[in-house]
């Protein structure tokens, strides 16, 4: 028996946890809220002056904005990244972001699929760098990783 909960309890502590460390990253004025401002801030980080999308902010902040105020408050990024925003069923976000990434459709996210997203994104990464992300989400090189490969990393 083990004394301080199930397996289960401490994932989803865990989970919440992680979210609420990636919330705090994200809320750069630490006013409780994810603004504008917070996201151009942090991406700006990965890009340089300018080079934020503004229509892609807006569309993010839209996106988990369900009381309309503008911000994007802890609770409704939770739900965004849990998935319980109604849009697509339990993983719902998740599911659109492996979609975006999937660019020939395939059900699988490749290598070419992955480097370019992350190009997309802001990110440089080397073959071997992609092939590692691959390879831990329990796909292969030649193949690629499933939806479910990708919801395995992240459940840990």
């Amino acid at each position: 028996m083990c004394p301080s909960g199930t397996a289960s309890d401490r994932r989803e502590t865990t989970g919440k946890a992680n979210l609420r460390s990636a919330f705090d990253v994200l809320d750069a004025d630490s006013d409780g809220k994810i603004s504008h401002d917070d996201l151009r801030a942090f991406y700006g980080g990965f890009s340089g002056p300018g080079d934020s999308n503004e229509d892609d902010i807006k569309s993010m902040i839209s996106m988990a904005d369900f009381n309309k105020d503008g911000y994007v408050e802890y609770e409704e990024f939770e739900k965004v990244l849990n998935g319980k925003n109604g849009r697509n069923g339990r993983w719902g976000v998740m599911e659109d972001a492996f979609r975006v990434m999937d660019k020939d459709g395939d059900g699988k996210v490749g290598r070419e699929d992955l480097k370019s997203y992350l190009k997309w994104a802001g990110f440089e990464a080397c073959d071997e760098d992609v092939e590692a992300m691959i390879r831990l989400a329990g796909g292969d090189e030649n193949d690629g990783v499933t939806f479910q490969g990708l919801l395995n990393v992240l459940a840990f």
